[in-house]
């Protein structure tokens, strides 16, 4: 699939997957696909866990209160960073930086083999969630999960939602002009 194709394509899905697994080396080829990304002073300090061993999955599958694509998930792929990140450049970090863009690197990747995913953040955050998988995956106890994306087949098309026009979010040389 085409770049641009995969941009337009890619959306958050929250619906059933198939079950079935996720070929290993699809998920290679995503994770490759972060691993490119850009990173703060090239510190490159990301790290990832890809779990689709079936008995871990599941663990995380059944969690409490997890969305359908958690439940659904085939294969998760957690994007880690430091509990306590060092300053790299005028008493600034950029850790939370570099995941996201590992991460959407990765969540184009996965649209274009034919996958779907949903960012997961907000939901690790509450209840000791990326404390409790981090513990699943063997996460030392100085790293945390910033960011969980479980994939799989999509049962159901769906498409990317309606983004407002060009004209309402972007102006050249000066804001609102």
């Amino acid at each position: 699939m085409e770049l641009f194709e995969a941009i337009s394509k890619r959306h958050s899905y929250r619906a059933e997957f198939a079950q079935k697994p996720i070929d290993r080396e699809h998920l290679r080829k995503i994770v490759q696909a972060g691993l490119q990304a850009p990173s703060g002073k090239n510190e490159q300090t990301t790290r990832f866990v890809v779990a689709d061993d079936p008995a871990i999955v599941r663990q995380i599958n059944d969690m409490p209160q997890a969305n359908m694509a958690i439940k659904q998930g085939r294969a998760l792929i957690a994007c880690i960073i430091d509990k306590k990140p060092e300053a790299i450049y005028e008493g600034h970090n950029f850790q939370v930086e570099d995941c996201a863009a590992a991460v959407e690197n990765m969540l184009l990747a996965i649209t274009a083999l034919g996958y779907a995913t949903v960012w997961i953040d907000g939901w690790l955050r509450v209840q000791n969630r990326a404390e409790e998988i981090g513990a699943l995956l063997g996460l030392p106890d100085d790293k945390i999960i910033r960011v969980l994306l479980p994939i799989g087949i999509p049962l159901e098309q769906w498409s990317q939602k309606e983004k407002q026009p060009f004209e309402k979010r972007v102006w050249f040389n000066k804001y609102g002009i």
